[in-house]
């Protein structure tokens, strides 16, 4: 790394200012890529869920009771109940989120 310090005088007050190279930048670029790859590393993966209950599908797509019951109404998101209980698969929800059909 090759900086460069300077002292700079004003009014009778001296300043120091530390001059960053791109080759500063690049290293410093490497060095926290690098953390954030050992950091992610020590998480523990999050295992998807393969079906959602309503109340986790509304929080995900953040839309309320009554729009949920409407894309169950005119098909556009495919349900199982299951007593009172209704169930939506993740992979429709996806499809969902990308613009694409729900398959039925």
């Amino acid at each position: 790394m090759s900086r460069k310090l300077c002292s700079l005088t004003k009014n009778s007050k001296t300043m120091s200012v530390e001059i960053i190279t791109k080759e500063d930048l690049q290293s410093f670029r490497r060095q926290l890529l690098e953390d954030l790859r050992q950091l992610l590393s020590k998480r523990p993966q999050q295992t998807q869920k393969l079906v959602l209950k309503s109340a986790e599908v509304r929080r995900l797509l953040q839309i309320s009771p009554s729009t949920l019951q409407t894309l169950r109404i005119n098909g556009t998101l495919p349900f199982t109940r299951i007593g009172g209980t209704i169930y939506y698969r993740s992979e429709d929800i996806e499809r969902l989120m990308d613009g694409k059909e729900a398959r039925p």
